[in-house]
């Protein structure tokens, strides 16, 4: 069973359609990058799995129990949406970090205020905020900060900040971790650093989906490659698929030109 079904996604924005019936599956473990020009749609779809919007069609499944079926016509609250985000974690283009807390701060609050709702939490809460503090050590080691943890973001670079974003995303356990342009904010040779952390992912089989303009980084690291343009999903397979034997048209000239570009 995938732990991740797509089915039939559509997303208007008043009379535009931007998604038009999107579909695809993950595989537990796989990397799955999503390439496409800009205003194709990767974002929006993006967004709709990390219920940041909402589609106006289609069913979102994650190991076999569906988040969201548009048919259903029901209105999820604050915390039920709270609750399904939790599958996903997203890393966004601009980092998005608080700029008042250290690195640590930044990855371990999301767990410690959600600690504070269990049930147990004041008769074990020593225990339960020394483990989310050892947690968010432990990830600011696996993404190389492990001497940042009491730096501020205004004391990071650009790389820096978006690896603490990482981590921070990590620490919430997703099943599956979301990235969008990751590396769009950056210039090359921040870039290759946060590139670095997200290949050692892959190959501890982090489960991803990875909006992304960085094409040499989608053949050599993902697991399947989805195309899109227009808000369709015009090409989906493996790297070598894709990008050596395209079976559609605008496939080959989005390639020709991002090789032209490149």
């Amino acid at each position: 069973m995938p732990i991740l079904e797509v089915q039939n996604i559509v997303k208007r924005f008043g009379t535009a359609e931007v998604l038009k019936g999107v579909s695809f599956s993950l595989e537990q473990g796989d990397s799955l990058a999503i390439i496409g020009s800009s205003g194709s749609g990767k974002t929006t779809l993006l967004r709709c799995l990390n219920f940041l919007e909402q589609a106006n069609e289609g069913r979102i499944i994650v190991r076999g129990e569906t988040l969201f079926d548009a048919s259903d016509h029901i209105l999820y609250n604050d915390q039920s949406i709270r609750r399904k985000r939790l599958h996903f974690g997203l890393v966004f283009q601009a980092f998005h970090l608080f700029p008042q807390y250290t690195a640590l701060k930044n990855i371990t609050l999301a767990r410690e205020l959600m600690a504070r709702e269990q049930a147990d939490f004041k008769q074990n809460k020593k225990e339960i905020l020394e483990g989310i503090q050892q947690r968010g050590l432990n990830l600011l080691d696996q993404v190389g900060l492990a001497d940042k943890r009491d730096f501020y973001p205004h004391q990071l670079s650009g790389g820096q900040q978006q690896r603490v974003a990482i981590a921070r995303a990590l620490a919430m356990n997703p099943d599956i971790l979301c990235f969008d342009e990751p590396t769009s904010a950056l210039d090359p040779e921040l870039t290759d650093e946060v590139l670095r952390v997200i290949r050692g992912l892959a190959e501890k089989n982090t489960t991803m989906v990875i909006v992304t303009h960085e094409m040499h980084f989608a053949r050599r690291v993902a697991d399947k490659v989805l195309f899109m343009d227009e808000g369709t999903v015009v090409e989906y397979g493996t790297p070598e698929a894709v990008f050596d034997h395209p079976s559609s048209e605008r496939t080959r000239r989005f390639l020709e030109r991002y090789s032209e570009d490149a």
